[in-house]
């Protein structure tokens, strides 16, 4: 098995890199402290070409490979988690299902949009049906040729921003025998009366990423709003997940790989008993632990991505994926907070900021928990 990276990918690993240390990395603290969203970082992301990585050319994308755009967001969350958040949320969540389920006028309209830095939201979450993807209440009803929308949404990423353009929305259109319900995604755009995104802060992690609740009051929409067809939501979400998971385990990848570069770097300078501290067997065994497990969460994520790019099942190593990488950087932040000593809790160094987002790594888009059942429902268990 060949695993290295083709000229394409290594020039833009270190595109993607050289972009953060110099454009993200100056700022990171600054906008962290602030909880402040950057519309010019997110617009130098976009004129990267880091929106329309999944999107087709004749939509004005570039459509790499899975795995290319997995790289380019473990680069990022080298550095900062906020915007790799922004870009995966951008591209997994945002665009993908339109590129994936949409018409062609959907697809005209928004594409060409999205690939150039504009925004969109991917509505699932809400405050009774998180984990429970399946216990939606936001409703959609048919009358006449109008459908009516009501309901909310919550932490949605990318949804309340100056350049955010609309949200996806999940929601209930009616029941099946058995009383299964039956979910139709819609296209809501952003100015569309009685709908209305609203950003939520005093976050703990993802500080200057922008995350939103929405409220839907009696929203119009008509048939060429649905996204796909009626009925189809479901599968449309789960699907959408599924690649997601791959996005959110290159972010535990790319922050471990942070944590584990901050440790290291202060482990040889600071001095302690007259020599570095990475000297002292007992850390420098940790730092061995951490770079082990980095690696380890690389490698089954770029095989997922591999399993992906190529057509394959790849749900289970998805969610396996997701799990263990989110550990991994949980692992590794903890490392380099105990590294730091007294310095690893002053959010002046980085290793308090890795420490922090990671923890919505093992929440956001299926819990720790719900990959674990995923992974066992497929062990036949």
């Amino acid at each position: 098995m060949d695993f290295s990276l083709n000229e394409e990918q290594e020039l833009l690993r270190q595109t993607v890199r050289e972009f953060a240390e110099n454009e993200i990395k100056p700022l990171r603290e600054e906008l962290d402290e602030k909880e402040e969203f950057s519309i010019p970082l997110t617009q130098k992301m976009a004129d990267l070409g880091l929106f329309g990585i999944l999107i087709p050319p004749e939509y004005d994308g570039m459509q790499m490979d899975y795995l290319s755009y997995c790289i380019v967001v473990e680069e990022l969350a080298r550095v900062d988690g906020c915007q790799a958040a922004t870009v995966a949320a951008g591209n997994s969540l945002g665009s993908c299902p339109v590129a994936c389920y949409g018409s062609e006028e959907q697809k005209k309209a928004l594409l060409p949009k999205l690939a150039a830095g504009k925004l969109w939201g991917f509505g699932l979450t809400e405050p009774n049906a998180g984990s429970d993807a399946g216990g939606t209440q936001t409703t959609a009803v048919k009358k006449s040729d109008k459908w009516i929308l009501n309901g909310s949404k919550i932490f949605i990423t990318n949804a309340a921003t100056d350049i955010t353009l609309g949200s996806t929305i999940q929601t209930v259109t009616g029941e099946r025998e058995g009383g299964k319900k039956v979910y139709t995604c819609f296209l809501v755009k952003q100015d569309t009366p009685g709908y209305s995104a609203k950003p939520m802060h005093k976050k703990m992690t993802w500080r200057s990423s922008n995350t939103a609740e929405i409220y839907l009051e009696d929203v119009e929409l008509t048939d060429a709003d649905i996204l796909g067809g009626e009925g189809e939501g479901f599968h449309q979400m789960l699907e959408t997940l599924d690649s997601g998971r791959l996005a959110i385990a290159a972010m535990g990848v790319g922050g471990a790989q942070g944590a584990l570069e901050t440790a290291v770097a202060y482990a040889k300078e600071r001095r302690q008993f007259g020599r570095p501290i990475g000297k002292f067997q007992a850390l420098a065994f940790r730092m061995a632990d951490m770079a082990t497990e980095v690696e380890a969460a690389r490698s089954l994520l770029y095989r997922a991505c591999w399993l992906k790019d190529s057509g394959r099942p790849f749900s289970m190593e998805a969610a396996m994926i997701k799990l263990y990488a989110s550990e991994v950087m949980k692992r590794a932040a903890d490392g380099a907070v105990q590294i730091l000593g007294g310095y690893g809790l002053m959010e002046e160094y980085p290793a308090a900021k890795f420490y922090r987002d990671q923890r919505l790594l093992e929440i956001g888009e299926g819990t720790s928990e719900m990959q674990r059942l995923v992974i066992s429902r497929k062990l036949g268990l």
